[in-house]
């Protein structure tokens, strides 16, 4: 190939994608509309957009010809790449840190005084702090619960590009479906919203009538039953 064709085959290599980003952009769109209530604080959509962009360029130019499958590898890897940087970004102050620390340490002892899951009027009382602070710390922790699942959902994705092998597929939806079963009805309903319907928080909490802190703690008891089961 001489150089005049290198430049040709270049262009409408850069063609095509971009009218495959085009096409895939409503997916990236998904992806910022249900990580907006977790991450929407920290990072501004426009920050969210070009992360999530580059990741989805990414996918295209790692899995060839996109089919059926490459919705779901493509999202997790928009949404994997989103809460990277969340987690790049190291983006508690210290003492906000600190203050999660302390707090996740009486919730546990609230918890074994109480013999159950604290609920949020429980925390504000027994820990001596705000509705706000409880609920920005439940946000964090919910965010970065997040982030360690999506690594365990994308774990069958191959690093070197294309979709888990069909047999590999099989096996990680049966073993999902088995860790599903061993929740209660409350957490399968607002894994399957989140991660089926993708509703976000806000709308989940919507739906149940609930407080988006207890959505939270429902969804952060839920996906660490899946992990144990799932042996993460």
């Amino acid at each position: 190939m001489d150089l005049a064709d290198a430049y040709v085959h270049s262009a409408l290599d850069s063609k095509q994608e971009a009218a495959q980003l085009a096409a895939y952009m409503p997916l990236l769109n998904r992806v910022l509309r249900q990580l907006s209530s977790q991450v929407g604080c920290v990072l501004d959509r426009e920050d969210m957009e070009q992360i999530g962009l580059m990741a989805l360029l990414d996918s295209l130019r790692r899995y060839g010809t996109p089919d059926d499958q490459f919705v779901g590898f493509a999202m997790l890897r928009m949404r994997g790449a989103i809460l990277d940087e969340l987690r790049r970004l190291d983006w508690r102050p210290r003492s906000v840190r600190q203050s999660a620390h302390r707090i996740r340490d009486e919730i546990r002892a609230l918890r074994k005084k109480l013999g159950r899951e604290p609920s949020e009027a429980d925390a504000i009382a027994g820990l001596d702090i705000t509705a706000k602070e409880y609920r920005d710390y439940q946000m964090a922790e919910n965010a970065e619960v997040l982030a360690s699942f999506d690594d365990l959902l994308s774990d069958g994705v191959h690093e070197s590009g294309g979709a888990e092998s069909p047999e590999n597929g099989v096996i990680n939806r049966l073993s999902l479906a088995r860790a599903l079963s061993g929740l209660d009805e409350k957490e399968q309903r607002v894994i399957q919203m989140y991660y089926e319907f993708e509703l976000n928080l806000k709308e989940i909490a919507l739906v149940l009538d609930l407080t988006e802190a207890r959505v939270c703690q429902i969804n952060k008891s839920a996906i660490k039953k899946m992990k144990i089961a799932l042996g993460a």
